[in-house]
Parts: structure tokens; sequence; C-alpha cells
């Protein structure tokens, strides 16, 4: 038997076979998960349908993650057909492509507000829901980035908003642990995927986490979807309210050599 046999997990966030939730949802049925997954709007479905299929997932149901009467449909779809739920993936992301790039302090007021609600509040409105259905516990987790605790050039709007994600995290963990529910979130190194593209000087990013991480590595969504894997299982138990990194070192790093480096890799 699998790792997680008899277990229904909701992903949220699939935009394409590049996307970390698909990573994390190939890792989960894997190990004998039911996987349920849910896409932002119309246009995306004929990108997650195909996937959802090749997997066997049978309920692939469209919400905005801002939108109660969406989110109450994913949820009551689950509770008829299921009947219960264990694990609940996060990982949704956006923020208006001017406020990933320029002056930080440009940034309009409304573009920050709509990044955090997206990005961040919105794990409330889905943990909220799940909790119901959790009737053995289980497990939460999103998807956050190291730029919320260090600046990354660019990153701006979106960096406050992981930063709201990790505070939420922490609160929600202390909040559902009372109904043996963990809440976890992932911080994954830059891994080049639809909404990483939006962020002015990526490529750059991505070169640079390369030469810098202790392992000269990049992170795959494969990667993620182990970690998710863990967290998903009874493995981590008693883990919970904490981010946990999967970025092959990089987020330890202070000073480096980056001219050297790019020497030795060239």
């Amino acid at each position: 038997m699998g790792l997680l046999e008899g277990k229904i997990a909701l992903i949220f966030g699939v935009a394409n076979k590049n996307s970390i939730g698909w990573g994390i949802a190939k890792a989960l049925q894997r190990e004998g998960a039911t996987i349920v997954l849910s896409y932002a709007m119309d246009k995306l479905e004929r990108r997650v349908r195909p996937l959802g299929e090749s997997i066997g997932c049978e309920l692939m149901l469209q919400a905005d993650v801002t939108d109660a009467e969406e989110l109450d449909a994913v949820y009551r779809a689950i509770a008829e057909k299921y009947g219960k739920l264990d694990v609940l993936v996060h990982s949704v992301a956006f923020a208006e492509r001017d406020a990933l790039s320029g002056r930080f302090s440009a940034m309009s007021r409304q573009a920050l507000l709509d990044a955090i609600d997206v990005s961040a509040v919105s794990l409330i409105e889905l943990t909220r829901r799940a909790e119901a259905l959790m009737i053995d516990g289980g497990s939460v987790m999103s998807l956050t980035y190291n730029a919320s605790r260090k600046v990354i050039p660019n990153y701006n709007a979106m960096a406050i908003a992981k930063a709201a994600l990790e505070a939420i995290t922490m609160y929600l963990a202390a909040d559902m642990g009372r109904s043996k529910i963990r809440v976890n979130a992932i911080s994954a190194g830059a891994i080049k995927t639809l909404s990483a593209g939006g962020i002015a000087g990526f490529r750059d990013l991505l070169k640079y986490a390369e030469v810098t991480s202790p392992m000269n590595e990049l992170v795959s969504q494969d990667d993620v979807g182990d970690l998710a894997l863990f967290l998903a299982s009874d493995l981590s138990r008693r883990i919970t309210g904490e981010v946990i990194y999967v970025d092959a070192g990089y987020n330890i790093m202070g000073y480096t050599d980056v001219e050297t480096l790019m020497q030795e890799v060239e």
C-alpha cells in the first residue's frame, strides 16, 4: 500500500504541466491518493483536464479563490462524492505584472492588496472550508518563497504576499491543531512556472540560484512534490506551523563570489 492509500487530496492552482501543483499532484497520486484538481478560470481547463485524466482524476473543478460561491461548490462536490478530505494544497499566486517590476515604492496600493488577497488570504478561506471535511484530521500546505524574508529584486508585491502567507500558516496551525489538522508551507527554490514568468529578470534569478546554492542545482516540480508527499503523509504527523525549504540550500547563503562560481560552471 502507498503512503496515502485511501486519502483524498484537493489541489488548487494547477495551470499546466509545469505548475508546482502538478508536481505535487503526481507525487500524491503515486502513493495512492485520490486527487481533486481546481483551476482558476475557463481557459485553463483545456490544459488541466488532460493532466487530471492521466492520473485518474474524477473531479476537476473551476474556482476563483476570491469567489465564495465557487469555493463552496468545490467543497460541496467533494463532500457529495467522497464524504471527506485529507489533504489540501494551496498552490495559488497572483500579482499584476506592474507589481513585479520597477521600484517597490511605486507599486499601487490596489495591486498589493489584490496580491495579498489572492495569494495569502485565500489560504484562510480554503482551510476554513476544509476543516469540516477533515473528519480524521488532515494536512494543509501552501507554497512560499525566500523573498518573504530576504529582498529579491522585482518580487515586490508577491514578496509581501508570501510574508503574509507564512504568518497565516502559523496562525492557522495554532487554530486548527485542535482538529488535528497540520498547516505548513513549502518554500521552494526558483522554478520556471507560468506565474514566475511574469517576474522581471526571472531568467537571471534562475542562473543566480543555480550557481550560488550549495548544491549548485535548481529545484524541480518533482523535488517539491516529494516534500509535499512527506507533509501529506502520517510521517509528518507532529509537524505543523513550519516553513520547510526545498531549494538546494539557497536560503542559507549570504555573500557569494558569483564571478568565480560562474567561471567554474563555464
